[in-house]
């Protein structure tokens, strides 16, 4: 109990008290297809880093409201609206694209200040160096929690020198037949899995500096055979050696420490940034709220509701909290309206039981939910993050199943007969 208390402490801390995310670590290309936006559409968004709430605002969303407990992701998103608005796209990219700019100081006093509100300001007239490169964390990428740990990855990967030579040469190459003949023939599997990586990922510290609770970590540990270590061991020789990392700019920024013009989100490339910056990033704004005190002052329906992994922690931490979190959702949902999430757990079994009010009957929340386990499936396959246990789209409808089983249930009995290892094959193995 004590360790599990400070587990939670640390967790809270880290995320209450500082910059954890710098950038998204979910596939917004997957969300794209899932979310089939129209301009009739309000979107929720967890703020996180923001680059996904700008994707959402290219495919022009009526609004995209980008809603965090931390006040410094939804600074982050800020200062990147802020930027759009009064840079060019060569100084965008430098900030943001390759984490640092020579003249930051001074773009930022004369032109991007003036564009943010005084308790943005007040966060980023502090903290000047992580874009400035003063810093021994020259880029920005480098910055904040997660972004300190993959500045410590950077440095156990020249540790030895050929680790880092194969992993660049894996990064640069033009198909995954060569990233996988280069994987095996550096042996990169022993190179990288050395005993302080290994010690590292067993403590709850690192885990909450990548935003993993202990709740995430307790759902590997009891679903996937050799609990969380073995999980990231695999989930990153799938990305190496099955998955295209050409385009894959997730791993690249963490294992570089910049985008490339060819690699890189959405909102980064200039005729995407064109686009948001003849009005599209107005569309966007931030929330410092929960889901539920949101959309409890909201009054527009949402039609699209993207939670991330967020209920993982709550269900684990605060089941009261997410039982109402939903009847949140189920208040302020327009007609056809669509909830997308992810989990660390290979299936999820929590949500479906969680009772809320319907037009004054009690219900479950699976009765309202039309699930899409296959479309799910097969666009988890092609996750360039990888990093997630499982992937969930579903529709919120108003009565139930004609059956009383959904089809999250049913897909979840089916992978439970299966082995363990097809089990991961089939929710996060090859796409190759």
């Amino acid at each position: 109990m004590v360790k599990r208390w400070i587990g939670q402490k640390c967790f809270s801390f880290i995320h209450l008290k500082n910059l954890v995310y710098n950038t998204c670590w979910e596939d917004p290309r997957l969300d794209r297809q899932a979310l089939e936006l129209s301009p009739d559409d309000n979107v929720l968004v967890i703020t996180s880093a923001g680059c996904n709430a700008l994707d959402y605002a290219l495919q022009s969303p009526a609004n995209v409201f980008a809603v965090d407990m931390n006040p410094l992701q939804n600074a982050l998103l800020e200062l990147k609206l802020a930027c759009i608005r009064s840079l060019s796209h060569e100084d965008f990219f430098s900030v943001f694209g390759r984490g640092v700019h020579p003249n930051w100081d001074e773009i930022y006093h004369d032109l991007v200040r003036c564009e943010l509100r005084p308790e943005d300001q007040a966060i980023w007239d502090r903290r000047l160096d992580f874009f400035n490169g003063t810093s021994r964390r020259k880029s920005f990428y480098f910055r904040g929690t997660s972004g300190l740990f993959a500045w410590m990855i950077n440095g156990y990967l020249k540790r030895p020198s050929q680790l880092r030579r194969a992993v660049d040469a894996i990064l640069d190459a033009e198909t995954v037949e060569e990233q996988a003949r280069i994987y095996d023939q550096e042996n990169v599997d022993a190179l990288l899995w050395r005993k302080p990586i290994r010690w590292a990922l067993q403590r709850d510290a690192t885990l909450a500096m990548l935003g993993v609770p202990q709740s995430q970590r307790k759902q590997i540990d009891s679903s996937y055979p050799g609990g969380i270590g073995e999980f990231i061991r695999m989930r990153i020789e799938t990305v190496f050696k099955r998955l295209p990392l050409k385009d894959n700019y997730f791993w690249r920024v963490y294992l570089t420490g910049q985008y490339t013009p060819e690699c890189c989100p959405e909102y980064l490339k200039e005729s995407n940034f064109d686009k948001l910056k003849g009005g599209l990033a107005e569309r966007v704004s931030t929330h410092t709220d929960t889901v539920e005190g949101f959309l409890n002052r909201n009054r527009q329906p949402i039609s699209r509701f993207v939670l991330l992994d967020h209920m993982d922690w709550l269900w684990d931490n605060h089941p009261a909290k997410l039982t109402s979190e939903w009847q949140s959702i189920i208040n302020n949902a327009a007609p056809q309206s669509r909830v997308l999430w992810r989990s660390a757990a290979l299936s999820v079994g929590f949500v479906d039981p969680l009772v809320v009010d319907r037009n004054g009957t009690q219900v479950s929340v699976g009765e309202l939910l039309r699930y899409h386990p296959e479309f799910a499936l097969e666009l988890h396959s092609r996750d360039r993050v990888h990093t997630y246990g499982s992937f969930y789209i579903a529709d919120l409808r108003g009565s139930a199943t004609a059956n009383g089983i959904t089809q999250q249930a049913a897909s979840a009995n089916a992978v439970k007969n299966l082995s363990s290892s097809d089990a991961g094959e089939l929710i996060g193995g090859s796409a190759a």
